[in-house]
This record gives structure tokens, sequence and C-alpha cells, in this order.
């Protein structure tokens, strides 16, 4: 049974979820489609958590008590870019295509404009990772540019696009 995405709840990232976001971003699927290389610790995890400052929020998707994803959202500091964040995230691959993804970026974009008061959410997505370019673009994100040969993921080098939202 496919849960519908109002089943789906967004809440803070805690401490204690670190070890269920590492299995996200441990699944095949997810870590194709990020920048995360395969195999991090959930001692790593932790740690990458504990530096997280005041620009920083971390949000998760959670089914049925289970975390199925998660999304960063990571504000400038210099001065002349303090109204531009940018946001990574991953769903689990029994996960995908069920609206996690959806669930997170709303809520993630109603953090950055009603609460942060960021003008230019920014992202880059592989340009081969078609799923996540669509969802994006639901969403207002559009495409900027092309990164060629921007990451080395799976023994190849892949291009990437740079995607931006600006708050009505």
């Amino acid at each position: 049974m496919d849960p519908r995405s109002s089943d789906i709840v967004v809440r803070a990232m805690e401490p204690a979820d670190i070890p269920a976001v590492t299995e996200v971003l441990g699944q095949p699927r997810a870590v194709w489609g990020t920048l995360q290389p395969p195999f991090v610790s959930v001692d790593a995890r932790q740690k990458r958590h504990a530096e997280t400052g005041p620009g920083d929020a971390g949000l998760v998707a959670v089914l049925d008590g289970r975390v199925i994803g998660s999304i960063g959202l990571h504000r400038d500091r210099p001065h002349r870019r303090s109204h531009v964040a940018s946001l990574g995230m991953a769903v689990h691959d029994a996960y995908a295509g069920r609206g996690a993804g959806a669930a997170l970026l709303a809520a993630v974009i109603d953090l950055a404009e009603r609460w942060w008061n960021i003008k230019r959410l920014e992202l880059n997505v592989y340009a081969d990772n078609t799923r996540a370019i669509a969802l994006y673009e639901r969403f207002g994100f559009q495409r900027e540019g092309l990164h060629r040969a921007y990451a080395w993921r799976d023994g190849a080098y892949v291009d990437s696009l740079s995607m931006a939202r600006l708050a009505l």
C-alpha cells in the first residue's frame, strides 16, 4: 500500500534521527542522487550534525514512526548574500515517488521564505536525475545553468544543473 503524502510528517531533525538518516543516505539510489559518498558512518554524521549553526536547518520526513527522507537548508552567511540559502535532500529508495520529497520541499520552502526571509533558494541536481528535476520545477525552481563534469559518480563524471527559486 502506497502512503499518501498527507500521512507523512515533516519535523526538525533530532540527534536521535542520525542513524535513520544515515540509512536513507546509504540507499543506492539516494546516494546516487547526492554529493554524499557511500559508506559514511553514523558517528561521522553525528559529528557533522553537531557542527551545524544557526544558519542551518535539517528536517526529516517520517512515515509510521520511520524516517524516510531528509532535507538540509543552509543559509549563506556573507552580508551581501544573506538573502540566499541552498538545499539538499534525499529520500529512502523504498519510498521514492510517494510524496516524501514533495513534503520535505514544501516544508523547507515555507521555512525559508516565511520564517528566514530568504529571497533566493538554490540547489544543484545531477542533469540525469529527471525525477528530482521535475519535482524542483513543480515547486517553481528554474534551470539557470549547466556544470559540465561537475562530480565524479559511480566511475564517471556527471553534469549538474544549477536551479533556483525566487520568493514571490
